[in-house]
């Protein structure tokens, strides 16, 4: 066994024992997604089964951290375990995260039953960094009970919080223009609640209303266990109308299964193996660019002997040299 294999399994054993330590350590390790980050994870995966998993996304300057830090105190109320992923824009610099875990939430820093971590995006489409699956099921490892992962937004076509959470809220708010723009970045499709907040403000009532004639119209196809998509109005800043959204929340969570949620499920399992044999490849081939067989073959390509597609053909197409590449050099 290699050092890091042995060093990530030590840390892991730590944090299943609940130590804070570890699970900082742990999460860290895989924020950077090493070569042991698919072990660690398998070793994680059957202990977070239970953890709820909420989606915070919305345009930036929504208050999606307002009410996220509002959610947290509802759900302390409720005697419940906290763990928070707040997903920030990278540093173009160092690659972290810019605004960093110490300027959010500050009133929840000195529970020790709340566990609040920052991962940059590091180029992650969708405003959700990679890592942020997977610590959130470390973070329901450790023991919390639920998990809120805050976004750092959306684009048009960038909406993969829907593939890891369980619950989604979108938070919009009444100066962030036409609600047209909700159809054409596709939120009407990712939202289990829609949440408008800082209704203090002109139009959020109108907005609200447009929201839900939106959601009408395409809830007509439904069956009747069809969720009803709620439409909340919230001042965040005092915290008006922030428990309801926790409310919506649970209220959509323990609602009876159906068949469609569990094919949706077992799709987005199968979809997230290939996405880990995707990203274990892609560090295998990089591990191994400068070894035989990839180096003489990248060298040609370098000197202008050889175009990239014959190159990248020939090597998946050699089955001795492709298993030498996937086996990480571990003959």
């Amino acid at each position: 066994m290699k050092k890091n294999e042995r060093d990530g399994q030590a840390l892991t054993s730590a944090m299943l024992e609940g130590d804070r330590v570890a699970l900082a350590r742990l999460i860290t390790a895989v924020e950077n997604r090493g070569s042991d980050t698919a072990a660690i994870m398998s070793r994680v995966y059957a202990r977070c089964s239970d953890t709820f998993i909420i989606g915070i996304t919305g345009p930036p300057g929504a208050g999606k951290s307002t009410i996220t830090s509002c959610l947290v105190q509802h759900l302390r109320a409720r005697d419940q375990s906290v763990g928070v992923v707040a997903i920030d824009p990278s540093s173009p610099f160092s690659g972290g995260s810019v605004l960093g875990d110490r300027i959010r939430m500050q009133d929840h820093f000195l529970d020790p039953e709340v566990f609040i971590r920052s991962l940059s995006t590091r180029g992650s489409h969708g405003g959700l960094a990679r890592a942020g699956r997977d610590v959130a099921r470390i973070f329901g490892a450790y023991g919390k009970d639920v998990v809120i992962i805050e976004t750092v937004g959306v684009g048009q076509t960038e909406l993969d919080i829907m593939e890891v959470a369980d619950t989604v809220a979108v938070v919009l708010v009444p100066e962030s223009g036409d609600t047209v723009q909700v159809m054409k970045a596709g939120l009407l499709e990712i939202a289990d609640l829609f949440v408008v907040n800082k209704a203090d403000r002109e139009g959020a009532v109108r907005m609200k209303t447009e929201l839900q004639t939106m959601l009408s119209l395409r809830a007509g196809s439904g069956g009747e266990d069809t969720w009803e998509v709620p439409v909340l109005l919230t001042e965040a800043h005092n915290g008006k109308g922030t428990e309801e959204i926790l409310n919506g929340c649970l209220a959509h969570h323990e609602r009876p299964g159906d068949e469609e949620r569990s094919r949706n499920r077992g799709q987005r399992l199968r979809e997230e193996v290939i996405e880990i044999c995707t990203e274990e490849l892609v560090r295998r081939l990089h591990e191994r660019s400068d070894d035989a067989p990839l180096a003489p073959v990248l060298e040609r390509v370098a000197r202008g002997e050889q175009d990239p597609y014959a190159a990248a053909l020939e090597i998946i197409n050699n089955d001795v040299s492709l298993a030498r590449v996937l086996s990480g050099g571990d003959e």
